[in-house]
């Protein structure tokens, strides 16, 4: 009777963040313990992650973290959380997760059955579709005017993996060229060494208006994919942290904060150089922001 009276003593005496800690999932307890949170960014993932060049990590994306990182504060009653910035590629993201190096990733991630084996997603923040650019000169109009030619992707993304099953499918003799970053797939069709970039459609369209001449690249009506949607990536099966980082989101979303988030991002002038994509929100997303849900498919 001792033992136990003494054991309850101590538990009534330890700190109100040592009690939530006994409670809280993985990723949550080392944010309680550290007192720190990792978000992955892109360098150069316009309009949502990346880096501008006197060193801020800004973006669409960025922001949605950032709102989350106060959600987490809040919910692990911290005075102060302090943000480790992790600069990730598409081939290291997962790995990155998965390790621990990355509490969130803030960027631009495909939401897919077969990277949820790996990693977790939060709600749905963006939807988009494969497309490719090209040199406008090359008078490309159809995925078939790139039989025989040099085509380039990054590795470790979804879109590489459709570009070789549209290869294999319709016999085109296609070269895919691996990358590993997408400014290098971008670098060797303005070279002339690749006769197209396959990414996604929203990603390219901000990659062609940041090049110092848009006009010369066009980007294809042709989508080589259904419309799939961006999540912010979690380790897998942390459900209790994923389910603050999704309500974190839902309270934006459904709320006009999103509006103003999205309006700064896709309809606005954004640093360094005042790119503006001049994007509405598309019906699909607004419905996806009012009823946020696991994207399943």
């Amino acid at each position: 009777m001792h033992r136990l009276a003494a054991i309850v003593f101590v538990l009534a005496w330890l700190s109100p963040s040592a009690q939530v800690l006994a409670q809280e999932s993985s990723t949550l307890k080392k944010i309680l313990a550290t007192g720190r949170i990792s978000l992955g960014y892109r360098e150069a993932e316009p309009p949502f992650s990346y880096k501008t060049p006197d060193g801020k990590i800004i973006g669409f994306s960025m922001d949605l973290c950032n709102h989350v990182v106060e959600a987490v504060r809040q919910h692990l009653k911290l005075d102060t959380l302090q943000i480790d910035y992790v600069a990730a590629t598409s081939a290291t993201r997962f790995v990155l997760v998965k390790s621990g190096k990355i509490d969130i990733e803030c960027a631009a991630t495909t939401n897919n059955a077969e990277r949820r084996k790996i990693v977790g997603f939060s709600y749905p923040h963006f939807t988009t579709a494969t497309q490719y650019m090209t040199r406008r000169d090359d008078g490309i109009a159809k995925i078939e005017d790139l039989a025989g030619r040099s085509v380039a992707a990054a590795s470790g993304t979804v879109n590489i993996d459709q570009l070789n099953a549209i290869n294999r499918e319709k016999q085109l003799n296609i070269g895919v060229m691996p990358t590993k970053t997408n400014s290098e797939s971008f670098d060797l069709v303005a070279d002339g060494r690749a006769s197209a970039f396959v990414w996604d459609g929203i990603l390219l369209a901000a990659m062609i208006a940041q090049a110092p001449d848009p006009s010369k690249f066009s980007l294809s009506q042709e989508t080589l994919s259904p419309p799939e949607p961006y999540g912010l990536l979690v380790r897998h099966g942390d459900e209790e942290f994923r389910t603050v980082v999704n309500a974190a989101l839902k309270q934006v979303f459904t709320s006009h904060e999103i509006d103003a988030i999205y309006a700064t991002w896709f309809m606005s002038p954004i640093p360094p150089d005042g790119m503006n994509l001049n994007l509405p929100m598309s019906p699909a997303l607004t419905s996806a922001f009012a009823a946020p849900t696991d994207y399943v498919e």
